[in-house]
């Protein structure tokens, strides 16, 4: 392996178990010249008991259009939105609150999303996930946010249903 060259790479984003030749996997691989079926079938293997959480997956293409691919962690907004058993963040995610995650939730995220977070301790990483969960309106339990919103005279006036210019 360490005399092959490197190529290219491909990150992506596909649903785990679910990987197949449409869009974006095919042009995305195509583009490189690689197998598509081959990764499809790979991919489809190795996260089969993850089915249907979206799964961030990184392809190192050789030259020889040969390739090796690394899974990553699910993103931390998915895993929020499964926590919590909702579709989408907030529209508006200083103002409307899409939900609530306890302390002990958000440690189980950040301990999943741990190997790809930058963080080298529990904490840090819970932080990490914690900024996630404020950008989609979602707030955590005995946390408050640090400074308070004021919404321009725009988002004022979607809010209370006027007519926006």
């Amino acid at each position: 392996m360490a005399d092959k060259k490197v190529t290219g790479f491909v990150k992506l984003q596909i649903p785990a178990g679910a990987a197949n030749p449409a869009p974006p996997v095919g042009p995305a691989l195509g583009a490189q010249g690689v197998n598509i079926m081959q990764f499809c079938q790979a991919f489809n293997a190795q996260t089969q008991d993850q089915s249907g959480t979206i799964i961030p997956v990184e392809i190192t293409v050789y030259e020889d259009k040969s390739f090796t691919f690394v899974c990553k962690t699910p993103p931390a907004a998915v895993l929020i939105k499964e926590k919590l058993g909702i579709k989408s963040g907030a529209a508006i995610p200083q103002i409307q609150v899409a939900g609530t995650l306890t302390e002990d939730q958000l440690r189980e995220i950040a301990e999943i999303k741990m190997p790809d977070l930058n963080a080298n301790t529990i904490e840090a990483a819970m932080e990490i996930v914690a900024g996630t969960a404020r950008s989609m309106g979602v707030r955590i339990e005995g946390r408050e946010m640090k400074k308070k919103y004021v919404p321009s005279r725009k988002v004022a006036a979607m809010l209370q249903g006027k007519a926006v210019d």
